[in-house]
């Protein structure tokens, strides 16, 4: 191999690992999200949601090849979207309210 196809080689293994650190991020983010919203007492209608997402992180049949976690990133965030809505319906959002990644207006 020459000197390009190294780098080549280097740069797409940057980018699986970003993308890779990001989905397990999302992931983690996810799961506290539903974790406090249940400690709430707050009905997780989205429990599909949620489980389809985790599902599909691991699952090794993906729209895009499992290297490219972009695809996996969409899932868990529309999931952690879902989770979101509901904290605001049962209004469980804002600072100091224990919801992650959820600010408040």
């Amino acid at each position: 191999m020459n000197r390009t196809e190294w780098l080549l080689l280097v740069v797409l293994a940057v980018v699986a690992v970003g993308t890779l650190v990001v989905a397990v991020r999302l992931l983690v983010t996810l799961v506290r999200t539903r974790r406090v919203l249940k400690g709430a007492g707050v009905p997780t209608s989205t429990k599909t949601m949620f489980w389809a997402s985790v599902a599909y992180l691991v699952w090794p049949v993906d729209l895009l090849p499992d290297p490219i976690y972009l695809d996996d990133i969409g899932f868990l965030l529309l999931a952690l979207r879902s989770l979101h809505a509901a904290a605001a319906r049962a209004g469980v959002t804002g600072p100091g309210r224990g919801v992650p990644g959820v600010r408040g207006k």
